[in-house]
């Protein structure tokens, strides 16, 4: 019995001494990998400071070119005005757009739908296409308990 006592205790030190391996193991990778990532954080940092000295080396070029034909004020006033839409397009092409969903080629935009958004829908949501064709009279309903009359006992009968 001494035996089996003796077996259980080197177990338990076995799984602890392997536990505390594989924590070291895992903490040093993890540490490798933020070293990593900290280098590359900083090097784009630093590429996005530079550039916004060229933005503005650049805005700077453009108002003194203004400058040579236009007062001092409208020149400011047409860099601004051209930087300002620049900023525009920019977030219109960092923002995401919804794509239509694309059924088997069909044009979704073409077919009818509500104006407004059903009460209780997320606005911003796509609608989902409606159906070309009408539903079948027959068929259940999604969500609703099928009727007793509808199931028959000798065939299995699996949800969708």
């Amino acid at each position: 019995m001494e035996r089996i006592d003796h077996l259980e205790h080197l177990d338990k030190h076995l799984v602890d001494e392997l536990a505390q391996v594989a924590r070291e193991t895992i903490r040093e990778e993890l540490r490798e990998q933020t070293r990593k990532q900290r280098r590359t954080a900083l090097l784009y940092a630093a590429s996005g400071a530079l550039a916004l000295y060229a933005g503005a080396a650049v805005a700077l070029a453009v108002g003194l070119a203004l400058d040579i034909g236009l007062p001092d004020w409208a020149a400011a006033l047409i860099t601004a005005a051209i930087l300002g839409v620049l900023a525009y397009v920019l977030r219109g092409a960092a923002r995401p757009h919804p794509r239509p969903a694309h059924h088997g080629g069909a044009d979704v935009t073409a077919q009818p739908g509500p104006a407004v958004p059903p009460a209780g829908a997320a606005t911003g949501a796509p609608y989902p296409p409606m159906p070309r064709t009408a539903p079948d009279v027959g068929a259940p309903v999604p969500g609703e308990a099928p009727r007793t009359g509808d199931i028959d006992p000798g065939t299995p009968h699996h949800r969708a």
